[in-house]
């Protein structure tokens, strides 16, 4: 039976409407994350996805190199294309390459191909043309400039090279073009950091961004910068990596995860602090995680993702779990949350 999922609106600058469910899902993971999955894992655990009521889902080609694209599409080909919303990311090129050459990072297995980036013109459209034909559809809904971050590129300099490069040769051009033409119902920015999405804001008209691991129980400081201002601009929020790439969802146990890599002592700690508040109200510390950034009014769905039907279901488990106020109130309390972070209502 399909969970009963708040809806939340937003309205494009085009004036077209997106209905998002509040939970959606990451398909980073069935690229092959960390561990080789099947086909028939990959398609089971998407399956689910959609047997439980989810109608929005989120890939990119980095995702497994193609992998995450071609598995989702496969799984959702059947499926009526206006019944979903489907976000893809563009910037990075698939090129062939020899075996060995792939640099695949976190992906196990992945076909042979490497990335370029290119956020130009040119590129944008290439990206957008070969991510339909790995889809096997025959639109996306969103499409996210992808990784125009420092966490990427190396550096702020090099992170606001490639946003020049971005609007200076064309990709956002190219990204509005498929927006006007009404190829695509929204376009935005999907990345690790705040701070490029408020360099958007200052340069171009985006309808919503894609943040991964910023606005999380254990960090706030888009708080100040990057939602009030899309709050004034009517710009939507997704929020991907909820867990902080795992820390949030194991709890501070040795060798827990913090931005895809070894969570940091003082990482640990607060995380050990956020759980105990936590366990006092009987809330498991991923369904706190999982609620937190669904209080802000910009916040239009977060994706946590799964590599099996079981993490998706689990983690629909814990997002429909009552959650009382008072944990909220006594986490703020003790310095652990934001005091002006908007939290849930009581379910």
């Amino acid at each position: 039976m399909p969970a009963r999922l708040p809806t939340r609106t937003l309205t494009t600058q085009a004036g077209r409407t997106l209905d998002f469910r509040a939970f959606g899902f990451g398909a980073a993971p069935i690229g092959n994350m960390n561990r080789v999955l099947s086909e028939a894992e990959a398609e089971a655990t998407v399956r689910q996805a959609w047997t439980l009521g989810l109608r929005y889902f989120d890939t990119a080609p980095l995702y497994g190199h193609g992998l995450s694209e071609q598995r989702v599409g496969a799984a959702l080909r059947a499926e009526p294309r206006d019944a979903f919303l489907l976000s893809t990311k563009v910037g990075r090129l698939l090129e062939p390459c020899a075996p060995g050459e792939e640099d695949s990072g976190i992906y196990r297995k992945v076909p042979h191909v490497r990335i370029a980036y290119d956020y130009s013109y040119d590129g944008v459209m290439r990206s957008y043309a070969s991510s339909l034909k790995r889809l096997g559809l025959d639109r996306v809904d969103i499409l996210y400039v992808h990784d125009i971050d420092a966490m990427t590129h190396g550096s702020r300099e090099a992170a606001e090279a490639r946003t020049r490069e971005l609007i200076d040769q064309g990709g956002w051009r190219a990204l509005d073009e498929l927006r006007a033409s009404g190829d695509v119902a929204a376009i935005g920015a999907g990345v690790n950091e705040w701070e490029p999405c408020a360099r958007l804001l200052d340069l171009a008209d985006p309808d919503l961004f894609l943040l991964a691991g910023r606005y999380t129980l254990l960090e706030q400081e888009a708080l100040s910068t990057l939602l009030p201002a899309c709050a004034r601009r009517g710009v939507g929020v997704v929020i991907g990596g909820p867990f902080n790439s795992g820390v949030l969802a194991t709890g501070p146990v040795p060798g827990a995860i913090y931005n895809y890599a070894p969570a940091p002592q003082a990482v640990l700690r607060r995380t050990a602090e956020i759980e105990t508040v936590c366990a006092r109200h009987g809330v498991k510390l991923a369904q706190a995680a999982l609620a937190f950034p669904l209080g802000h009014p910009s916040v239009v769905s977060v994706i946590p993702g799964g590599q099996t039907p079981d993490q998706v279901a689990q983690n629909l488990t814990l997002l429909n779990a009552p959650i009382p106020d008072t944990l909220w109130a006594d986490l703020k309390a003790a310095g652990l949350v934001r005091p002006d972070a908007p939290t849930p209502e009581a379910n």
